[in-house]
């Protein structure tokens, strides 16, 4: 990947993670191994707000069509497209995960062209 920023993750988003990637392979589960294991890891209590984490509802911008758009990322069994949940395993979930709010990324896609996004805001979802 071209741009490489530091990426922070809860100790407990990383455990949940790295154990679903144990059960799936494909070049993107490669891709988000690697990113886990440069991402600096942090008690939940500690991980800033600004922080893409699982059940974040995250607004991004991509850079090459200039178009903004909010999902919120969520585990694989959780995904609902109707309601823009996206799973940490998909391409883009897999891109923003542990971003933080300003920071972009440069992210290879299926089609094997490049996305580049861009973390506007994030915010914690709370189930009810």
């Amino acid at each position: 990947m071209k741009s490489e920023p530091n990426l922070i993750l809860s100790e407990i988003d990383f455990k949940k993670i790295s154990a679903l990637l144990v059960l799936n392979r494909s070049d993107i589960f490669d891709l988000l191994e690697e990113e886990l294991h440069r991402a600096e890891i942090v008690p939940l209590e500690k991980l800033p707000s600004d922080v893409v984490c699982m059940n974040s509802l995250v607004t991004f911008l991509d850079l090459q069509s200039d178009k903004q758009t909010v999902v919120e990322l969520v585990y694989p069994h959780q995904v609902d497209i109707e309601k823009n949940k996206i799973s940490v395993l998909s391409p883009i979930g897999a891109a923003l995960i542990g971003l933080r709010v300003q920071q972009s990324i440069h992210w290879p896609m299926p089609n094997g062209k490049e996305k580049i996004l861009k973390v506007i805001s994030v915010q914690k979802v709370v189930e009810v």
